[in-house]
């Protein structure tokens, strides 16, 4: 086994690897395939593809994909769902983007020659 500095990193570990098949993931969703081709043609989730051309999907994409199925329980159509979850995740990075400028606090402003 080789030491653990020169091993790749554990895929397992990593939210963004496409580790799951579609049928796995509709499966762990308690959903359809169709489903979440219907979440891929809005854009929502785009899966990568495996060298056979399957669709693989990551964890980060499935809590995606569970947050827009919960909006589709509730009655939301699906292309509102998707916009939905959307703009609640631009809204997540904005806040964490200003949470880290806000831990740094005050910047020293240029001066201006006038």
């Amino acid at each position: 086994m080789p030491p653990a500095a020169s091993r790749p990193v554990d895929n397992l570990d990593d939210d963004d690897y496409p580790a799951y098949t579609m049928g796995r993931a509709a499966e762990m969703l308690g959903t359809t395939p169709a489903f979440l081709r219907a979440l891929g043609e809005h854009r929502l989730i785009t899966p990568l593809r495996s060298e056979g051309g399957h669709r693989r999907y990551s964890r980060y994409q499935l809590r995606i994909a569970a947050r827009a199925r919960e909006l589709v329980d509730q009655g939301t159509n699906i292309e509102a769902a998707c916009r939905i979850v959307i703009l609640e995740d631009q809204l997540e990075e904005a806040r964490r983007i200003n949470e880290q400028l806000r831990a740094r606090g005050p910047q020293p402003q240029p001066e201006t020659s006038g």
